[in-house]
């Protein structure tokens, strides 16, 4: 039996088919500086405390626990003025997700009060290779924060933890510090609340440490938030 004969218009479909698979997976990588950094991180492991990797596998087990039922699993990131811990954690968690292949987490952040994303912790995340670009202006502008060419940037913005777009229920609330955890003894809604406490880079705005300060926690938040993450599918 002859071996069938492609046409041309079946080469161009399966040409156009290849190319649009590459074009995808092109599309799905990190950038590579992320990429660089994030391998770098993962090597950190063992500078995380045990009890630090307890509460963190608290949280993976509430990711697992969700993608079993075939559900979103949605992460609120609550620190006071949702300026800086909160949204690195968001972030940080949202790249950690994606370099590890796991598409169905929801990334979110707030604070008890609101102000503005701070533009120090932004500099820090760019530093480690994340795009921002401000697409907003006034007080609270948005920022959009990408890891990679996707089509739905991080929208990033200050906002309490209940406000839109946030979720409202079923949702676990990791606390970043222990003010916020102070004054905020209940968090409406959530499934599961979490203690993962960073100390404060603001103790370093103004000084010649600064950068060194916001560079350090950035490293030790994305530290943390992959080691979460490289325990959802154990």
């Amino acid at each position: 039996m002859k071996a069938p004969v492609m046409t041309g218009a079946c080469l161009i479909a399966i040409t156009s088919l290849v190319l649009a698979a590459e074009s995808s997976q092109e599309k799905a990588r990190m950038y590579s500086e992320v990429q660089s950094y994030l391998e770098q991180r993962v090597k950190e492991f063992d500078e995380i405390p045990n009890e630090r990797k307890s509460e963190l596998q608290k949280v993976a087990g509430f990711v697992r626990s969700r993608i079993q039922s075939h559900e979103p699993a949605r992460l609120t990131f609550i620190c006071t003025h949702n300026s800086r811990r909160s949204h690195m954690s968001q972030i940080w968690a949202a790249t950690a997700a994606g370099f590890y292949g796991i598409d169905e987490v929801e990334a979110y952040s707030g604070g008890t009060e609101a102000t503005a994303f701070n533009p120090r912790a932004i500099a820090a995340i760019e530093r480690a290779g994340l795009r921002v670009k401000k697409t907003g202006e006034g007080k609270n502008p948005r920022y959009a924060v990408r890891f990679r060419d996707t089509d739905k940037p991080l929208v990033c913005f200050s906002k309490v933890y209940n406000d839109d777009p946030n979720p409202k229920e079923d949702f676990c609330a990791v606390m970043t510090c222990t003010q916020a955890d102070e004054n905020c003894p209940v968090v409406a809604g959530s499934f599961l609340r979490a203690g993962i406490f960073f100390d404060d880079p603001k103790v370093a705005d103004d000084t010649p440490e600064e950068a060194a300060k916001y560079d350090e926690r950035c490293r030790q938040i994305c530290r943390e938030m992959l080691y979460l993450f490289s325990r959802v599918r154990e």
